[in-house]
């Protein structure tokens, strides 16, 4: 018995061991330390879903899976593949193990033959993804379950009807993504990468996992603070509920119960919260949140989720100019843009503790805030920005570019262009995503403000989105088009200007709209040995040393802080990191050199903050 015990655990060990051995980051670009030693058999290994929790009845499908690409013509699902692809990471990418490109005319089908835990298969099974870009029809047992279209949403379908008798079961999935030939949202994607326009990233490109549901189960929640009323705005979706059925919801700060309420499933509801502790950058505070669907005393299902108590406002200063307050409180928001890209991953951070490194360096480096560059985050980012306390502004990734675009001209302040004419199709596509997103991401508090369109990048019908943006959620602030058409921007007037910093005129914008300058800087610092090329690489200003980039630097925040008393709300500065042929990050893109110390940046900010600044 013990040989044969043995036996076994060596055969697993090889296997494992063989799995680990054929993967590899393909090509040869740079890679971060996380990149390097990235385990190919756990993956991403955590939950994925940190505002709506099951525990225990979950199961990742990250890791090695089949891939082939083929012609979008052929629509049979393949019998024969290409090579083994490493999920979460999107085809184009190093860690995905194979480092090749699509075009319009090609598909990218995955496979794999899975064994179903039995702690999924009670009651009914779902099959969740985090993201996959663009178009994906998903297959289980060549059954077809349905297509998603969407490259920055979560999706899920439920499989409980398709899966077979037995443990072993074959999901399959056939992806096409046009990149900058389609007119979906992409963001910096492009198919010819070239200075500020980064590799596409094709296919999943976030974690896909399973989970076991009841046959009546929590879809939902949407929870929404109401401090001036001390109370939660609260509302669930409830499938298969029942006449009778009870939804119970108790806040806990800790392990104390500071609330409890009820109410019947699908209804919304309101949970007192008295005395509560308000986030902010200095103090994030979050409460638990435990939702029971109740059947004649039952618990039938639970999940776990949390909230925040924060209020993000506009209101006059004692000069009539509008400001941004947090609280009630006036609070300049300054922080990077921040694209999340990474040269190993794309799209997709190497690992969970490379996700939340950025935000670590970001806080300890003195910033308050984030600048969400036109892409959207797995679920986990945002949870590690509540926990830590930094004020996200969230921008929707752009789409549909052509004949719409800023000229990139240093300097230069932009506004008045017409909107762009798109298709009934393309408005349909960026409708319908952005709503998703707006979804999805409801109930993060750090995000305190949206971002519909950026430089005009497919700007178009923008009264129409700014206003039903702000309908949607009047809890956030609306900035309309960061440096984009000044036409309805929502809340905010929002300029860009390189590399100095600039703001919208007092006189003429200050009665009306917070003013902002949404991005600025971009100072560049190529370090040998961590660029993602050789050569050929570009910042709006450039330098030798940390030396002569430090004392810039230095200086446009001196210059920000005089545009304060003036009546500027926010900055953002370009940017957290390099991004490919960019080299104007505070860090390489490896992540592996800080080009001013973090504890420098923090002294140098802090002139930011200071409150007497504004009267």
């Amino acid at each position: 018995m013990k040989k044969t015990l043995v036996t076994l655990t060596l055969l697993c060990s090889t296997f494992i061991l063989s799995e680990a051995q054929e993967w590899k980051p393909a090509g040869d670009k740079i890679l971060t330390s996380w990149g390097e030693q990235l385990d190919p058999t756990n993956p991403h290994s955590e939950y994925p879903r940190p505002q709506l929790q099951r525990k225990g009845n979950w199961q990742n499908l990250n890791g090695l899976w089949q891939y082939t690409i083929n012609s979008k013509e052929h629509n049979d699902i393949p019998t024969q593949w290409d090579g083994d692809i490493l999920v979460p990471f999107a085809v184009e990418s190093a860690l995905s193990g194979v480092g090749r490109s699509l075009n319009k005319d090609q598909v990218l089908w995955y496979h794999r033959e899975i064994k179903v835990d039995k702690k999924v298969r009670n009651g009914r099974t779902l099959l969740h993804f985090g993201a996959v870009d663009w178009q994906c029809d998903v297959y289980v047992n060549g059954q077809h379950l349905g297509r998603h279209e969407g490259g920055f949403d979560p999706f899920s379908f439920d499989i409980t009807n398709a899966l077979k008798k037995g443990e072993k079961q074959e999901i399959t999935l056939r992806v096409w993504d046009p990149t900058s030939d389609g007119p979906q949202p992409r963001g910096k994607q492009i198919n010819n990468p070239h200075g500020i326009w980064y590799t596409p990233v094709s296919g999943i490109w976030q974690t896909v996992w399973l989970e076991g549901v009841p046959e009546t189960y929590i879809v939902r929640t949407k929870q929404t603070p109401d401090v001036d009323n001390a109370q939660l705005h609260l509302s669930t979706e409830v499938a298969q509920a029942q006449p009778n059925d009870l939804i119970i919801v108790e806040a806990y700060d800790q392990q104390t119960k500071v609330a409890e309420t009820s109410a019947a499933p699908n209804e919304a509801f309101i949970l007192p919260i008295p005395n509560a502790q308000l986030w902010s950058p200095n103090s994030p505070k979050l409460y638990d949140l435990h939702v029971k669907v109740v059947r004649k005393g039952k618990v039938i299902d639970q999940a776990d989720s949390y909230f925040a108590m924060r209020k993000i406002s506009m209101k006059k200063d004692g000069q009539g100019i509008q400001r941004m307050y947090l609280n009630d409180e006036f609070v300049f928001h300054y922080g990077p843009l921040d694209q999340g890209w990474w040269p190993d991953g794309l799209h997709t951070a190497p690992s969970d503790e490379a996700l939340i490194f950025d935000l670590i360096k970001t806080k300890e480096m003195g910033f308050n805030m984030i600048r969400k560059h036109i892409k959207v985050e797995p679920a986990r980012w945002y949870r590690h920005c509540d926990s830590l306390g930094i004020l996200v502004w969230q921008d929707m990734p752009s789409g549909d570019l052509d004949g719409n675009i800023w000229d990139m001209h240093p300097g230069k302040i932009r506004y008045g262009k017409h909107d762009k004419d798109r298709s009934p199709e393309s408005e349909a596509i960026y409708k319908k995503e952005w709503t998703s997103i707006m979804d999805a991401l409801h109930n993060f508090p750090s995000i305190v403000i949206w971002v519909p369109f950026n430089e005009a990048w497919g700007q178009f019908k923008s009264k129409e989105i700014v206003d039903w943006t702000i309908q949607k959620d009047p809890s956030r602030l609306v900035n309309g088009a960061s440096g984009g058409n000044f036409l309805a921007p929502g809340h905010i007037f929002d300029i860009h200007n390189y590399p100095e910093p600039a703001m919208p005129s007092p006189e003429l914008f200050g009665a009306n709209y917070v003013l902002a300058l949404g991005e600025f800087g971009g100072l560049g610092l190529p370090v040998d040995g961590h660029t993602w090329q050789q050569k050929d690489n570009w910042g709006y200003q450039s330098f030798k040393n940390k030396e002569e980039l430090k004392k810039r630097y230095e200086e446009l925040i001196n210059d920000m802080s005089k545009l304060i008393p003036l009546g500027l709300s926010a900055g953002v500065y370009t940017q957290t990191t390099d991004v490919e042929v960019e080299t104007n990050g505070l860090m390489t893109y490896d992540r592996k050199v800080i080009k001013i110390p973090e504890s420098e940046l923090k002294r140098i900010h802090e002139k930011l903050y200071d409150k007497s600044l504004v009267k």
